[in-house]
């Protein structure tokens, strides 16, 4: 293994899954990616709720997959983070981070001294006769959220070396698929229970949206329509897998991906539409899904035509060799769609 290594770890609701790059000569390489599935109730929504448990999950992670190291940079992406557009007084970048709190406590729906900030600079704005301004991303997320997924974590013997939004993660390791610089390009990671929107150009984030809903909606939508497990519900879903149904368990089944992938679909139409009524001038390209939650079946239809826009699936590694992972070629195939994060997390440890 040559160069130096990061690992970026991604907590999910229904597993915990890190991969390991390395930094050397020969450009960026996946050296290991490993996954665990976590029972029920152990993250909600982005939230750790059983410590325990996602400890010995990581422990059992760390074990199998082999990671030469137990540095990690963490992702967050939960119902209490909140990403917003803001423009901000000019200022070097070390005061102005030293400012954030007394600059945006008045917009944000949280007490300041309880936050975690960060702003992404995306623009300067100059306009003749005006303060020179700053114009980007404010991210705050609740502190005891923040500091209950980073114990949660070191209960498993890790440490934390860094915590950044997921959303940015998805947009390292994608920001630069099939798009010129003047594209204006959507990225979509849906995973279990949460989905990640970035929209950018040439790599610069113009919008974040983080929505709590994802894959798991529609497994638990067919899970009750029909009275299955989880289990059962999550291979019926994918249609048209049909064997040992009859015709009437079926179209229950369709009728509930059906219904529950039109409310997702339609969170993602109305969070597109908010972004290009917001953003005048601005037109969208594509549309690119990461996730294991974009392998539902007729999803990228059903987004084309909510849309209008090309859906084109993923491949956060496309740039990078390719280690001794232990995979197969079948193996990483099928683990594709679900890297995007963890990868994206390693990566930032580069910056």
């Amino acid at each position: 293994m040559a160069g130096r290594t990061a690992i970026g770890l991604d907590i999910g609701t229904s597993g915990v899954r890190a991969a390991e790059l390395s930094f050397g000569k020969r450009g960026v390489t996946l050296e290991r990616f490993g996954q665990v599935a976590l029972p029920q109730g152990v993250v909600r929504d982005g939230e750790v709720l059983d410590a325990m448990a996602l400890a010995d999950a990581l422990r059992q992670l760390w074990t199998h997959t082999g990671f030469s190291h137990k540095q990690v940079a963490l992702g967050i992406a939960n119902q209490r983070v909140v990403v917003r557009q803001v423009e901000l007084p000019w200022l070097p970048a070390r005061e102005l981070r030293a400012s954030l709190p007394f600059q945006v406590q008045d917009c944000l729906p949280m007490p300041v001294e309880q936050a975690v900030l960060d702003f992404h600079a995306v623009e300067e704005v100059a306009e003749p006769g005006q303060p020179r301004l700053l114009r980007g991303l404010l991210v705050a997320a609740v502190r005891e959220v923040v500091l209950a997924n980073v114990t949660a974590v070191q209960r498993a013997g890790l440490r934390v070396t860094g915590v950044d939004l997921t959303s940015f993660a998805v947009l390292r390791s994608m920001g630069d698929v099939g798009a010129a610089d003047a594209d204006t390009v959507a990225l979509l990671d849906i995973g279990a229970k949460v989905t990640n929107i970035v929209v950018h150009r040439a790599g610069v984030p113009l919008f974040v949206r983080i929505l709590l809903l994802g894959g798991q909606d529609v497994t638990d939508a067919v899970s009750d329509s029909l009275g299955l497990q989880t289990l059962e519900a999550e291979a019926l879903k994918q249609l048209p897998a049909t064997a040992g149904y009859d015709h009437d368990q079926l179209a229950a089944a369709a009728r509930a991906v059906d219904d529950s992938a039109a409310v997702f679909v339609d969170e993602v139409r109305s969070s597109l539409d908010y972004f290009v009524a917001s953003s005048a001038g601005t037109r969208l390209q594509r549309l690119i899904v990461t996730g294991g939650g974009s392998r539902l079946h007729g999803l990228t239809q059903r987004l084309e035509a909510a849309t209008g826009l090309p859906v084109v699936a993923g491949n956060p590694l496309r740039r990078m060799q390719i280690g001794r992972t232990g995979l197969t070629d079948e193996q990483l195939d099928f683990v594709q769609p679900l890297v995007a994060v963890p990868v994206g997390l390693a990566m930032g440890v580069d910056r």
